[in-house]
């Protein structure tokens, strides 16, 4: 019997989007594109660095915004369930220069992300991917390691993954992401994304 391995997507699954409260913070409209919105990661990256450098935004006035953030009504709970039952691990396209404060309200979850390039005064110049395609080929790994993959993602670059997995679900994504990948199921609120995850297991699991 394979074990199993719970693989979330960190913003707008259990977090708020990073991108988004910076932008409502400095009034940078521009910075409210997200994966939700562009499913090019690059192209999307490389806009929001030409926005941060224009206005001379640095990497302490990012994490002075995600210092006020919590995670989203309900996170903390589900993600001690799943820690409970799961081998639970965060795969997104964050930055370890981000995500220090907010992982740890979730109880320090395994979290593999990506790194900024920064430079005096803490301008950031450019971003270093950990791994291309990092979230599916994680996904792949762990189904080598012989564990089976239950994830749950909201944007376009969550859907390799969820296809990956032996269980992909999409956590109140956009009406256009579903469209596009009507294959996936979708979950509005944790304790039906929770009966997803219970229903595919090989095991008992109590309800959250």
């Amino acid at each position: 019997m394979a074990m199993e391995v719970a693989c979330l997507d960190l913003e707008g699954v259990l977090v708020p989007e990073v991108w988004i409260g910076v932008a409502e913070r400095t009034g940078l409209a521009e910075l409210r594109l997200t994966t939700r919105d562009i499913s090019d990661y690059d192209e999307l990256m490389r806009h929001r660095l030409r926005v941060l450098d224009q206005h001379g935004l640095t990497l302490g006035d990012i994490q002075a915004v995600i210092a006020q953030m919590a995670p989203l009504p309900g996170a903390v709970e589900f993600a001690d369930w799943l820690k409970r039952h799961f081998q639970f691990i965060v795969l997104s396209d964050t930055f370890y220069d981000f995500a220090a404060g907010l992982m740890a309200a979730l109880g320090q979850p395994v979290l593999f992300c990506h790194d900024l390039v920064t430079g005096d005064g803490g301008r950031i110049f450019d971003y270093r991917l950990r791994l291309a395609n990092q979230k599916q080929a994680a996904v792949a790994a762990f189904q080598g390691l012989n564990f089976a993959v239950f994830a749950a993602g909201d944007s376009y670059n969550d859907t390799a993954m969820l296809g990956q997995a032996d269980l992909g679900v999409l956590f109140r994504p956009p009406a256009k992401v579903a469209a596009e990948f009507p294959r996936l199921p979708v979950a509005e609120d944790y304790a039906a994304l929770a009966e997803f995850f219970r229903a595919a297991s090989s095991r008992a699991i109590p309800a959250l």
